[in-house]
């Protein structure tokens, strides 16, 4: 059996959550999953199609770790066939006893963000003594090993194991047909698929439609996702004159997001670090790819592992609208979009899920 314990699970939407999801489902193939997860609006008709048995966790915000903790710390007394141990976070981790962890294989997984704090801070003390309990630590990207070895993170335990995707299902036509309709006759045909947060870099791709439009008077860019930064990214595409060029959407069928990124010609996210906010990866980048799609990145954060420059998208500087202007030019000149767009589909089919699980399943063998 394996036990997983996570914040972040479907039918919740992030990047946390569908890697939560993309590893569970595949480690379903080589034995029973266990999942202590929070309550979700949507939750109880997920769980009820799942193939996984997913206790999930109610109760207001501030006890439910402490529940959690009890509820998993009794699981593992109770079983004693316990293969792996996987959490999403140290916060997942910092509350199962020391003596249970010893009984099991423990895995933290990282991401850039929760780790980014200044080291001998009282976060970064927490992070270290809580992944410390751990017997491996799967960074994201080369990008989070590297940060986690920065802020004092033991780098022994330290392995980088990328996110995975499920392989692509052929498309629907009518979800296909609303996909076109949506692009309409436009070129080029840009997507964001993210939250809305600063460090995602959306209000520089919509002064970059802005700019775009004198040189291709048919863009359209399209961004799915919600987040805190709606209201100001509303306001600016406004004041841009841009509601021709620009549609944001927030709940998007599953099948109709990814009809819209196969529709597209670029996947465009030029992240920039905000504050202590920075992007671990982006599996977003490795989805589009596999639909056929190249795209461009920022340089800052795990981009570069997600994206090989001139070969699958670009890397640019996401706070220099400039540079991102630069590389969109760069991207369609002479059809480049094309070879990155079959490049990419290739370079894909090395985070496809049966593919990364087997680096889980080594280190737990």
């Amino acid at each position: 059996m394996f036990l997983i314990v996570t914040r972040n699970f479907p039918p919740d939407v992030g990047g946390i959550q569908t890697l939560m999801f993309g590893l569970a489902t595949s480690l379903v193939n080589h034995g029973p999953v266990k999942i202590f997860t929070y309550e979700h609006p949507n939750s109880t008709s997920f769980d009820k199609i799942s193939s996984m048995s997913i206790e999930r966790i109610k109760g207001i915000k501030l006890f439910r770790k402490y529940r959690k903790a009890i509820l998993v710390n009794q699981f593992i007394n109770e079983n004693h066939n316990i293969r792996a141990l996987i959490v999403d976070h140290w916060k997942s981790l910092e509350l199962i006893k020391t003596e249970n962890l010893k009984k099991i294989k423990t895995f933290c997984l990282l991401h850039s963000k929760e780790i980014n704090h200044d080291k001998n801070s009282f976060l970064n003390k927490r992070s270290i003594k809580s992944t410390n309990n751990a017997d491996y630590i799967i960074a994201n990207s080369n990008f989070t090993k590297n940060l986690a070895i920065k802020v004092g993170i033991d780098s022994k335990k330290v392995s980088v194991i990328f996110p995975g995707i499920n392989k692509p299902k052929i498309l629907d036509n009518q979800i296909s047909r609303k996909a076109k309709d949506l692009f309409k006759e436009s070129f080029p045909k840009i997507i964001t698929v993210s939250r809305l947060d600063k460090r995602k870099g959306h209000d520089k791709i919509l002064m970059l439609i802005k700019n775009l439009k004198t040189k291709f008077p048919k863009v359209k860019y399209i961004s799915i996702g919600f987040g805190k930064e709606e209201n100001n990214l509303l306001n600016l595409a406004k004041e841009l004159k841009l509601e021709k060029e620009v549609v944001f959407l927030k709940d998007v069928d599953f099948n109709l997001k990814n009809a819209l990124l196969a529709e597209a010609n670029l996947f465009l996210m030029p992240s920039r670090i905000e504050k202590k906010s920075v992007e671990g990866f982006g599996i977003s980048f490795i989805e589009a790819a596999s639909h056929g799609v190249g795209s461009i990145g920022g340089k800052d954060g795990g981009a570069p592992d997600a994206i090989i420059h001139n070969k699958t998208g670009l890397i640019c500087d996401g706070n220099d609208l400039n540079s991102i202007y630069d590389a969109v030019l760069n991207f369609f000149q002479d059809d480049n979009f094309i070879k990155l767009g079959k490049n990419a589909l290739e370079f894909s089919k090395n985070f496809h899920w049966d593919k990364v699980i087997k680096n889980y399943l080594k280190l737990i063998n």
